[in-house]
C-alpha cells in the first residue's frame, strides 16, 4: 500500500454547501457566511493575498503573544 495520498486535490475537499429552504435566500446566505467565518476561509485568503516574509510573520506572532499576555494580566488584576 502506498504511503502517499492518491486522491486528486478536488476529491479530498468537498467545499461548503447550504440548503435553501422555502426560497429563503437571505437565511441561507447568513448561514453560509457563518460557515465561512467558522472555517476561517476569509482570514486564510487575506493571509495569502501577499507574500509575508518569515521575519515579519515572527514579529507579528510575537506582538500577538504580548497583547494576549497583557490582556491576561489585566483580567487577573481586575479580578483582585
Amino acid at each position: 500500500m502506498s504511503q502517499y495520498n492518491t486522491k486528486e486535490p478536488w476529491e479530498s475537499h468537498r467545499g461548503l454547501s447550504v440548503t435553501v429552504k422555502n426560497n429563503d435566500i437571505n437565511g441561507a446566505l447568513r448561514i453560509l457566511k457563518k460557515k465561512i467565518q467558522r472555517e476561517g476561509i476569509l482570514k486564510d485568503l487575506a493571509e495569502h493575498e501577499y507574500y509575508t516574509k518569515k521575519s515579519v510573520k515572527r514579529r507579528m506572532k510575537h506582538k500577538a503573544a504580548v497583547i494576549r499576555e497583557r490582556k491576561k494580566q489585566q483580567e487577573i488584576m481586575e479580578s483582585l
